[in-house]
């Protein structure tokens, strides 16, 4: 279930706020300028291909491509015994920036946004169905836990894709990760 947990940045191991309201967790990011939908799922094959959750999604990406001028849409899918997910999940961890917006629609899985705003962080948990857009040069960064598992479809204006800039903020290893012990995971 999609949660939320706000930290001040003063504090980082205190959650201010934890909820799986997802209307209040819409709202509060909206209040900062971030855009989160949840789509109907559509069932995937096991072994599907991009081209076939791209084709599942299509009149949502055709939507949002010509509402914001996305012109190009790709498919990441990790699963816990991929070789190299130790090291995909730390390139992830530390904060960055785009100059392109940071948009991602989890059709399978889970993985958590954490967005840097001020003198706080929202801890986001996407599940499937969750659609989150992180506006270019918003301070964020994606952690998708020691055993990966998710099919996410990633939109971008420029052709050029994910490029971070990172910040050099220590404040990403000062949250809580997503791992078994994490307030995300809390009941």
């Amino acid at each position: 279930m999609t949660r939320l947990i706000r930290y001040a940045v003063a504090q980082p191991q205190q959650a201010l706020l934890h909820t799986r309201d997802t209307h209040l967790i819409a709202q509060l990011l909206q209040q900062a300028g971030i855009a989160f939908e949840q789509w109907p799922l559509r069932p995937l094959p096991a072994d599907a291909d991009s081209a076939a959750v791209l084709s599942a999604y299509q009149a949502e990406i055709e939507r949002l491509q010509a509402a914001n001028g996305y012109r190009s849409a790709d498919v990441v899918r990790l699963r816990p015994d991929h070789p190299d997910r130790a090291s995909l999940r730390q390139k992830f961890l530390d904060e960055h920036t785009h100059s392109d917006d940071e948009v991602r629609f989890f059709a399978e899985g889970s993985g958590a946004f954490y967005l840097h705003l001020g003198d706080e962080v929202l801890q986001l948990l996407c599940e499937a169905g969750d659609l989150i857009s992180v506006p270019a040069g918003t301070k964020h960064w994606f952690d998708m836990g020691p055993q990966p598992l998710f099919t996410a479809i990633r939109l971008f204006v420029s052709p050029e894709g994910w490029v971070g800039h990172f910040t050099g903020d220590p404040i990403a290893a000062a949250i809580p990760r997503l791992d078994a012990d994490s307030p995300l995971n809390a009941a």
